[in-house]
């Protein structure tokens, strides 16, 4: 499935196309770099974003390691093997933003 950016990252790519053209080929080379796959990557993608509380990049990786092959509850075990590093409170708020997606993509 392909995936639309969303309208800020449009946005964003239109008001600073030099500054984003360079970090997609920065995330580019960094996927490029070792032997992890994309759902992988995206899954490692996802806990980090659940530990910066950003909903709109546990969305994205989400959706991206659903586009890749993850499971449901892969993404789930994904946010909830954190619930010691980043706590419970952070963990419920991904896992309840990852399971509004889930449920619209049913």
């Amino acid at each position: 499935m392909t995936r639309q950016p969303s309208e800020l990252y449009l946005k964003l790519k239109e008001r600073h196309s030099d500054l984003i053209d360079a970090v997609e080929a920065l995330s580019k080379a960094a996927r490029s770099s070792g032997p992890l796959d994309n759902k992988t990557v995206h899954l490692i993608q996802l806990g980090a974003a659940a530990a910066i509380h950003s909903k709109g990049s546990v969305c994205s990786h989400a959706a991206r390691a659903l586009d890749a092959g993850a499971t449901p509850d892969e993404i789930r075990h994904s946010i909830l093997v954190l619930t010691s590093t980043i706590g419970f409170p952070t963990i419920a708020a991904a896992m309840s933003w990852v399971d509004d997606l889930i449920e619209k993509r049913a």
